[in-house]
């Protein structure tokens, strides 16, 4: 039986789209839910023409954090969620909730962890910082998650060229592409039962 997964998302949806692309043409997993952290994002409009149920939870209708992740949680048991795959997540997530979903949440960053990660560092933001400090070698990583911001056992990771000419916005693009080959290659190499996690240790077969 195939792994069902709950795919959480804050924006465009990219990187969600990438999971759905590379699902039909692979077929290792179920795509359940889409998790939106907000109405009127792109990543909506793609669950929906793609016929993948959508929940919404926005902080106006849940401004206590707790409240939130307990009716959520209530949601993914409901569904029979295996894997959670944070794409462009940008809410907090309580240790209640990752305790519950022990190693079986996963994320990807715009940056080689542990360098321009955890706290401050989401979107254009870890790319300005990779400039504005002068890496010459930036990236993307796939984690698993736990109570440290982008603290989890990594997974795999792809490095990305800083060119001298880039911007945030052009470094941001080139590690984007890697991302929607990286992200999709994690999910599926976990739903098909090919991750082993031993500790920090992760063993992808």
């Amino acid at each position: 039986m195939k792994k069902r997964i709950a795919v959480f998302a804050s924006g465009g949806g990219t990187d969600f789209q990438s999971v759905i692309d590379a699902n039909k043409k692979d077929n290792f997993c179920e795509i359940s839910l889409l998790i939106a952290s907000k109405d009127g994002i792109g990543a909506i409009d793609r669950a929906r023409a793609n016929g993948i149920q959508t929940a919404v939870f926005s902080k106006k209708d849940y401004p206590d954090l707790e409240a939130l992740y307990a009716k959520l949680t209530y949601l993914l048991n409901i569904n029979r969620i295996d894997y959670i795959v944070l794409a462009g997540w940008l809410k907090i997530i309580p240790a209640s909730f990752i305790s519950a979903f022990a190693d079986r949440i996963i994320n990807i960053h715009p940056s080689l962890i542990p360098s321009f990660c955890g706290a401050g560092f989401y979107g254009i933001k870890v790319h300005q910082a990779v400039l504005d400090y002068g890496a010459k070698i930036s990236g993307c990583t796939v984690h698993f998650v736990d109570e440290i911001p982008d603290g989890g056992a990594i997974i795999a990771q792809t490095a990305v060229k800083v060119g001298d000419d880039d911007t945030a916005e052009s470094l941001q693009s080139k590690i984007l592409a890697e991302e929607h080959k990286l992200l999709p290659y994690c999910v599926k190499k976990l739903c098909l039962g090919l991750i082993e996690k031993h500790g920090r240790k992760v063993i992808i077969k």
